[in-house]
């Protein structure tokens, strides 16, 4: 190692040390033993403008161990991105760009939020994915990047990282390459507690090129790993790499180095051992700064020249380009509304059927949509017919087999929204959106446009019984801040519901049903209004009681509004497609459709919790706040109460005081 690549390696570490001490809180241990590897990434390969952070051909760089974070915003600062030394002195402070874990959409350069381990390793998979998509549609010369990652013992522990990595296996997703900080060290102790598995043929039974670096300083060997890595075109890489945590440290090799500040003594003991000066804190020297900021003029070097080969194949293929600039954009193409198909009014389907038949009439005029399920597209009705499978031999096929990983299928979808130029869907029963909530989660607070397609939505999907049928699903899903939850009435809501979910700056569910739902004619009912999350389905002259349905159960409200009429009981009928979008509109539009002088009844095969906020204190719902039974779909429903009798009994309550 050269003199200078040891100061810049230091300048990493003491820079993530100074910032977790500086706020009294952070890990240090991580930055201190992955700084070599980190340094060599960024200043021998990683393919950047740390200028135009959004440029569409960079490579990506994710740091899946996320709570190493101090590493990260290190190399930001370092190469020029616009986070100022500044912020790194204000790690983990209110309204600064250098929050405990990276987070996406806030810190310039971050490619992804992470922290929950795991996540970033399906993350990078996922963007590998968009990679190779977008490649073999547009051609190497205007997409060809690599995904880099540092993953660590905890992100390798987790299932979600299993799942990814199999899968990334067997997709052959060559331009995919992990260093793995392998330092043997977790928050409880030594590895030897719980992890004690051959990671190597683990990984290499995955299908992965595997390859070990034994000196983690070791900055040629790490080099030379990573170029083997990309000589090999077949399979994804882990380079396990053996560092030390909180390395020159006397907390080195320790678990006292892992999630708490070195503490005065012990930082000042690295610096000494190290040779690095104790004052100033937060030192970048003068040689250091002019190196590590040369990515500035490669970035745009890079950039030009990738500019020049977009405006040359401009000349050829405009419409080509056009469509690449415009999808690299999120804009959605000319013309997209009018694909979405109208459903007549006196057929009757499954929302997931209509689903399938709102996928496959948009992918003809939108080329960037795809996704898949998890071992379930038969039951979600979410392959695009006529398309492949993408994979080793079908790299520009818009299908998807996940197999049954919920998880991993979450991370990746991730990973693929976040590139960009793709709009992924991923999709399973309702029951097991749970597997993979960690997923969900992450993509709302990213507000990246993932599209969670989740079928059998409720009891009524019948025999499986009580492990398969969702109780509190849908509503836990709405607890999500920023997850817009749609669950459609009918085939023509479920299209609306697409089109709400397209329009969405970030991610959606679509919350679907396996028995069939009589259609809502367009031209009878006003289902256009379904964009406003909430509308009048059906109303009556001077309306005694408000009916509220969502899903399957706004036939049983239509009926039941018969049902009262014929007593004498007027009632209005309220679809409410999606709880956050009737919240987004104003007051006087949320007080036409739920007047405060009338008495309401929500309607929903889920638990009641939440329902009060638009039935008010006086208000009443019919729902199912315990598991549910094996039986036929229908009858479990009348047996737990979903029956025109029982709404009718409840609304002549509310009326009739």
């Amino acid at each position: 190692m050269s003199k200078l690549d040891d100061m810049c390696v230091n300048t990493i570490r003491f820079l993530s040390v100074d910032g977790v001490e500086a706020a009294n809180a952070g890990h240090p241990g991580l930055p201190m033993g992955a700084a070599a590897m980190a340094y060599v990434v960024w200043d021998r390969f990683l393919k950047h403008n740390p200028k135009n952070p959004a440029w569409a051909d960079r490579d990506r760089f994710v740091l899946s161990a996320g709570h190493g974070s101090m590493l990260l915003y290190s190399l930001l600062h370092l190469t020029g991105y616009d986070l100022p030394l500044d912020e790194l002195k204000r790690f983990r402070q209110w309204d600064s760009l250098t929050p405990g874990h990276p987070e996406y959409g806030l810190t310039p350069g971050v490619e992804t939020t992470t922290g929950p381990l795991g996540q970033g390793f399906g993350n990078g998979a996922g963007m590998a994915i968009a990679e190779e998509f977008l490649a073999a549609h547009f051609g190497a010369d205007i997409v060809d990047h690599y995904t880099y990652a540092i993953v660590s013992d905890g992100d390798l522990m987790e299932g979600v990282a299993s799942e990814a990595a199999s899968l990334a296996g067997h997709l052959g997703l060559s331009k995919l390459i992990y260093l793995y900080d392998d330092n043997k060290i977790s928050i409880e102790g030594s590895t030897d507690l719980a992890f004690t598995e051959d990671v190597s043929a683990r990984f290499e039974s995955y299908g992965w090129h595997v390859q070990l670096v034994e000196d983690g300083n070791d900055l040629d060997a790490i080099e030379a790993a990573i170029r083997q890595a990309q000589a090999d075109t077949e399979r994804p890489s882990l380079i396990r790499v053996r560092t030390h945590i909180g390395f020159g440290s006397p907390k080195q090799d320790t678990a006292g180095a892992h999630g708490e500040p070195l503490g005065e003594e012990a930082a000042t003991a690295a610096k000494q051992n190290l040779g690095w000066p104790l004052e100033p804190t937060f030192l970048v020297p003068d040689e250091v700064a002019e190196h590590m900021s040369a990515a500035i003029d490669r970035g745009a070097q890079a950039e030009a020249a990738w500019q020049e080969r977009l405006d040359a194949a401009r000349a050829t293929d405009a419409d080509k380009v056009s469509l690449f600039e415009q999808i690299m954009a999120g804009e959605l193409p000319d013309g997209w509304q009018d694909a979405i198909p109208t459903f007549d009014a006196d057929g009757a389907d499954a929302t997931r059927n209509a689903s399938g038949k709102v996928i496959n009439a948009l992918a003809p005029v939108m080329p960037n949509l795809l996704g898949g399920s998890a071992d379930l597209a038969p039951s979600t009705k979410t392959m695009i017919d006529g398309d492949g499978a993408f994979g080793i031999d079908g790299p520009g096929a818009r299908n998807f087999h996940f197999g049954v990983r919920e998880h991993g299928m979450g991370a990746i979808v991730n990973g693929m929204a976040l590139h960009g130029g793709l709009i992924p869907y991923g999709a399973t029963f309702m029951v097991f959106s749970d597997y993979m909530r960690g997923s969900v989660r992450l993509s709302a607070i990213m507000q990246c446009k993932s599209i969670w397609v989740f079928t059998h939505d409720s009891i009524g999907v019948g025999e499986d019984g009580p492990t398969h049928q969702p109780i509190e699903h849908v509503m836990a899903l709405r607890t999500i801040p920023n997850l817009m939850v749609l669950r459609p009435a009918d085939s023509n809501e479920t299209a609306m519901a697409w089109k709400m979910a397209l329009q969405y700056r970030g991610p959606s569910v679509l919350a679907l049903t396996r028995q069939k739902l009589p259609n809502l004619g367009v031209d009878e009912y006003p289902v256009a209004d379904a964009v406003k999350g909430a509308y009048v389905l059906s109303d009556a002259d001077n309306a005694q009681v408000v009916l509220i349905g969502t899903g399957s159960e706004v036939a049983l409200a239509m009926e039941a509004q018969e049902a009262l009429a014929a007593q004498g009981i007027a009632a209005r009928v309220v679809s409410m497609l999606c709880w956050e979008a009737f919240r987004a509109q104003d007051d006087d539009y949320r007080a036409s459709v739920l007047p405060a002088d009338l008495p309401k009844l929500a309607i929903e095969a889920g638990v009641t919790l939440g329902w009060h906020e638009w039935v008010g204190s006086d208000g009443d719902v019919i729902g199912i706040d315990h598991f549910g039974a094996s039986a036929p779909g229908p009858v479990a429903m009348e047996k737990f109460g979903f029956t025109v009798e029982n709404v009718v009994e409840r609304a002549l309550a509310l009326v009739n005081g």
